[in-house]
């Protein structure tokens, strides 16, 4: 996999990862990197942007690197007392997951489940729009969501499902064990994740715009939750 950009690339540097390679900006000058990426590999290549440009859509800001795939997470490392887990319901923008990745390691959410069909996957976009995130907010990819909430239930959890037709999201009592469960973009929740919610979170709206932007209103109910858990 290849991740691009400044700051992501240092995160990869500043961690454990392996690098397998790196593909420079001729002339590139980033002393800071240099020095790590050289500890890091010996397999550096400096480059015409033209070829940094085919290798990615991204704002590649002069470096690339190639690293291993990423590595999930097992669901086992989210069942912890007092958990703060974040289930994705088929998000299929790659820069809305990088947000709500970024959103989840500020508020220092224990992790994020996503489904392994029909949703975006940790991939070069994701990281970089989480700034880099990624490294430190355990990613979980199951198989089957609804399944995965019942055995969350199992393990004490409350699950608060998002949509317009629901409770006022300050209503709600995130302590605990709890589960925020966001919906696709277009469509919101799946109906059968919506039978298996305790309770369905609703952020009021005052303008003529009937919806938030999926990573926004993440952001609202997270923060919400960790207020409450700060009381």
């Amino acid at each position: 996999m290849y991740v691009c950009g400044k700051n992501v690339a240092r995160e990869y540097l500043n961690s454990n990862e392996k690098i397998l390679g790196a593909y420079l900006l001729e002339n590139y000058n980033e002393q800071d990197i240099l020095s790590k990426l050289r500890s890091k590999t010996n397999n550096i290549k400096y480059v015409k942007r033209n070829e940094l440009d085919r290798m990615t859509r991204e704002n590649h800001q002069g470096i690339i690197l190639k690293v291993e795939d990423f590595n999930y997470s097992d669901i086992d490392v989210l069942k912890q007392d007092d958990a703060l887990v974040v289930i994705l319901d088929h998000i299929e923008d790659p820069h809305n997951f990088g947000a709500i990745i970024r959103t989840c390691e500020a508020a220092g959410v224990t992790g994020i489940i996503i489904p392994k069909n029909r949703c975006v996957e940790v991939n070069a976009t994701v990281i970089r729009t989480s700034v880099g995130a990624t490294k430190y907010v355990p990613i979980v990819m199951v198989t089957n969501i609804t399944n995965t909430i019942n055995e969350l239930k199992k393990d004490g959890f409350w699950i608060v499902g998002t949509d317009m037709d629901g409770e006022d999201y300050t209503k709600i009592d995130y302590k605990g064990k709890t589960c925020i469960v966001i919906g696709n973009e277009g469509y919101g929740m799946s109906d059968l994740v919506r039978k298996n919610c305790d309770f369905i979170a609703t952020i009021p709206m005052k303008g003529q715009i009937n919806s938030l932007n999926a990573s926004v209103a993440s952001g609202v109910i997270i923060y919400e939750a960790v207020r409450q858990r700060e009381l």
